[in-house]
């Protein structure tokens, strides 16, 4: 059955600087053969539920197998009777935004800001005094 998962594999523990860490999780996606993309947050893969668990499970061990902390976030999506969905998603929604008028946006308005003696009548007003 199709899978898309988007997941997130780090170190913990290992300082600031992650991206040798998740260079080395990343290099076994790639090499998986699985459609692929890496963005700053997560990895997207595509394929057969088991070809995808598989692939997570050895980028998750490349950290683990050296003694290191891992950490895994991922969110799957299984869609029946439906193929390259990294792509299609994007696709369909570029079409929907392509339907939609776009908004007109407006700069924000620049308020004068309020004058010490302005902040007193006011605070005067609330609390019921008069000048």
């Amino acid at each position: 059955m199709n899978t898309l998962v988007a997941v997130a594999i780090a170190p913990v523990g290992v300082g600031e600087e992650l991206s040798k860490h998740v260079a080395e999780v990343v290099k076994v996606i790639r090499e998986s053969g699985l459609p692929n993309k890496t963005y700053s947050m997560f990895t997207e893969i595509e394929g057969d539920w088991d070809s995808v668990m598989a692939v997570v499970k050895r980028a998750t061990f490349v950290l683990a197998e050296k003694g290191i902390r891992t950490e895994v976030v991922l969110k799957a999506d299984i869609r029946p009777n439906f193929s390259n969905m990294m792509d299609g998603k994007i696709d369909r929604l570029n079409e929907a935004l392509e339907e939609q008028p776009q908004a007109e946006v407006k700069p924000p308005v620049e308020e004068k800001p309020q004058s010490v003696e302005d902040k007193i009548r006011a605070t005067l007003g609330r609390i019921g005094g008069r000048r």
